[in-house]
């Protein structure tokens, strides 16, 4: 066996503070945990026989890994999202890393939220320009850095909030970026097929498309599928396939991945009765108390916040005996003292099935 004992430190610190993660099975239980959110991967609504017939991929995109199809999903999701160009990624982590790596440069400012998704962190750390964070959505803090920034200045922040559920104040994010000169980037990977009459996004939804440097949208949650995609102008998409290395060194999706893609905007804009039941169940769990801290949220990420890892887990692990698949959410994933069960509500759950969470809640 390969003497790698140099790895024990790290992982020892993370069993000491009951941090240390682990690969689970999720079989069985009245699903609470999953992103996705209508139902598209659990019910198999994109098995279909033509996207079972389509081939692997051949390579990079920039050689032997283009092909009509993704060319023609591109241009079906530029139109839905009436965004210009679209350029599709592997992974919602890919697209955030290639257009935050590669877009601001030396001497540019990037301010983004605090609360921001690990890819978007990661895409700052590999770009040259200079980066702060501003306080979850906390304008005055943004508008004081943004008096500060130099270069080309980039605002950064997610739609909705993977761990909070919460949205960003959009409007007067618009109006600040519009003040300051700056750019926003918005990743709408958990908006995407739940927030608007179609599944759209909050930036169209709010009538922002044309206000936008960048969305990101990504296919792994609402859409049931797998990948990502960058809208915004055709000159960004030029410039991403010439320097954003995450697509330019990566095999592309293969067909079939893509042709799951292309389906899923065919069928989520469609599920009006979908997005309908999660709002009600949305509203019935907000409108409860629990024993716990319940964090403000109108999206189908509700968090209930238990402080310290080891109350939260030994409380999942009491749910989960009870048939209910949820997951603890530990620090360092969220700050010390903010350890919560991270609770997703579905357009396949049940009144029933939420009400019966809420009293083991309660």
């Amino acid at each position: 066996m390969y003497a790698d004992d140099f790895l024990r430190r790290k992982l020892d610190e993370r069993v000491a503070k009951q941090s240390l993660r682990q690969l689970q099975q999720h079989t069985g239980a009245i699903d609470f945990c999953s992103n996705d959110y209508l139902g598209i991967a659990t019910h198999h609504l994109l098995n279909r026989d033509e996207v079972q017939m389509c081939s692997g991929s051949m390579g990079s995109r920039l050689l032997a890994g283009n092909y009509p199809l993704i060319n023609e999903t591109e241009q079906k999701i530029a139109t839905f999202h009436q965004a210009e160009a679209a350029l599709i990624f592997n992974s919602g982590y890919d697209a955030n890393l290639g257009l935050l790596s590669s877009v601001p440069q030396k001497g540019d400012t990037i301010l983004y939220d605090y609360l921001s998704h690990a890819s978007i962190r990661d895409g700052i750390r590999l770009s040259f320009a200079r980066s702060f964070s501003f306080a979850h959505n906390d304008l005055n803090d943004l508008e004081s850095k943004l008096k500060q920034a130099t270069g080309t200045i980039f605002i950064v922040t997610e739609s909705v909030f993977s761990m909070d559920g919460d949205t960003c104040p959009l409007d007067a994010l618009v109006t600040l970026a519009d003040r300051y000169q700056a750019h926003l980037m918005i990743d709408e990977a958990h908006a995407t097929g739940v927030i608007g009459d179609h599944g759209e996004g909050l930036v169209q939804h709010l009538g922002y498309d044309s206000k936008v440097f960048a969305r990101i949208h990504t296919f792994g949650k609402a859409c049931g599928c797998h990948g990502a995609v960058v809208l915004g102008s055709n000159q960004l998409k030029t410039y991403l396939i010439n320097f954003a290395r995450s697509l330019m060194y990566s095999t592309s999706l293969p067909e079939h991945a893509v042709a799951m893609i292309s389906r899923s905007y065919d069928l989520f804009p469609t599920m009006k009765k979908e997005r309908q039941q999660l709002e009600h169940l949305i509203q019935h769990f907000q409108s409860v108390t629990v024993r716990y801290e319940k964090l403000v949220s109108n999206t189908p990420i509700q968090g209930v916040v238990v402080p310290g890892n080891t109350v939260v887990k030994a409380l999942a692990e009491q749910l989960q005996a009870h048939h209910f698949d949820i997951c603890p959410i530990l620090y360092p994933t969220v700050p010390e003292g903010k350890e919560r069960l991270r609770i997703v509500l579905h357009s396949f759950n049940t009144i029933e099935e939420v009400q019966a969470l809420i009293t083991h809640l309660s």
